[in-house]
């Protein structure tokens, strides 16, 4: 009988610095993401466990003509993505190389990193093949964006989902103006501005997750993904129920966010970022109190932005959420907040940041709408 590993054929990435390796076990490791055609199915394998798996340019590089491959053949139905090792499904985007880009004088890294991300985000999003994300362990910022875009997203126990770009002055990007608004009341606007980490079922409660399965089950999920001859959405849907109903855990415990729920949707409805942070003094309960303090820690630019940023976002497609972003991210790779914060919270790790200007009063409208502004057509995303 054939088994499941003999349909599948490889294709491994190597860093440069890798010499060629000749046996499989060590193009396995050495590779940063594993792409394999198993039958009908396409494979990707995030592998770098080691650094969480977050997503570096040479990455999205392999990825995204892989997955337009796989989109131009008929014989493909199903494509899953996952991570290796026991840590994270993809803990975001490599920042520490766009500041070290930024050092060296090359702009350009910036432009090509997001330019091309994003451009994987956009074709995530239209795939017309079943996209099935296995979002085990840490999935933040970039890990979003190669995951929620798709049409399954299956969290389990271990995972734990944020988008705390605004800690690092920057902004919720990867489509965050596209899918955050979609989130129940206004959790998506709560996410993108305290970085609140929702964990386990939570993930699935709150609407970024579209199923939930146990970890121990997430090898027997595969198993019967991968062995759908002719997968369908009714066959995948199937599989991703039925393992989400024969998993007990969690399942009695409430979501955390809802005894917060109605503060939350008053609050956080205030018309500017500074009203939301007076809601938050005039409440008055422990829970406001947390989060006021949380986000008078944060980049104030990144604040007022994506509270603007999420605004608009609301009533526009994926593409024209992506291209806003583009606009947005060239804005913040010229100023002084990312770099900043990045030094801060990844490099230096003192977790004491200058933020400039360093207070909401000192961001004037002006400076927010400059952000959002038409660039030169020839910097502009093209989709």
């Amino acid at each position: 009988m054939t088994t499941i590993l003999s349909l599948c054929t490889r294709s491994f990435h190597r860093v440069p610095k890798f010499h060629v390796q000749t046996t499989w076990k060590a193009m396995s490791t050495d590779s940063e993401v594993i792409l394999e055609t198993c039958g009908n199915k396409g494979v990707i394998t995030l592998n770098r466990p080691k650094a969480l798996n977050s997503l570096n340019l040479s990455m999205i590089r392999k990825i995204y003509p892989q997955l337009k491959a796989w989109e131009s053949d008929p014989a493909v139905k199903l494509i899953i993505v996952k991570g290796s090792g026991d840590r994270a499904f993809c803990a975001g985007g490599d920042v520490r190389a766009l500041v070290e880009a930024h050092k060296a004088g090359q702009p350009s890294f910036a432009e090509d990193f997001f330019r091309e991300e994003y451009q994987l985000n956009n074709l995530i999003g239209t795939l017309q093949i079943p996209y099935v994300a296995l979002i085990d362990g840490i999935t933040m910022g970039g890990g979003i964006g190669i995951s929620v875009h798709g049409a399954y997203r299956v969290c389990t126990e271990r995972t734990v989902c944020a988008m705390p770009e605004a800690a690092i002055g920057f902004f919720p990007d990867v489509g965050g103006s596209y899918f955050l608004p979609k989130l129940p009341g206004k959790i998506g606007l709560f996410l993108a501005l305290t970085g609140y980490r929702l964990q386990g079922r939570d993930v699935f409660k709150a609407g970024i997750a579209t199923h939930f399965v146990d970890t121990k089950s997430l090898k027997n999920l595969e198993t019967d993904l991968m062995r759908l001859e002719n997968p369908s959405l009714g066959d995948i849907d199937r599989i991703l129920l039925k393992h989400q109903e024969q998993c007990e855990v969690d399942y009695k415990k409430e979501f955390a966010l809802k005894p917060v729920m109605g503060k939350m949707n008053t609050v956080f409805a205030a018309d500017s970022v500074e009203k939301i942070m007076e809601a938050l003094q005039k409440e008055g309960s422990e829970w406001s109190r947390k989060q006021h303090d949380i986000m008078k820690k944060l980049s104030p630019t990144s604040l007022k932005v994506a509270f603007q940023q999420l605004n608009r976002g609301a009533k526009m497609t994926l593409q024209d959420n992506l291209k806003m972003e583009y606009r947005l991210c060239q804005r913040f790779m010229a100023d002084h907040d990312f770099h900043d914060g990045v030094r801060a919270v990844l490099i230096d790790k003192d977790n004491k940041p200058n933020w400039k200007p360093a207070t909401l009063e000192e961001v004037s409208e002006e400076r927010i709408e400059s952000y959002f502004k038409p660039s030169p057509s020839d910097k502009e995303l093209k989709l």
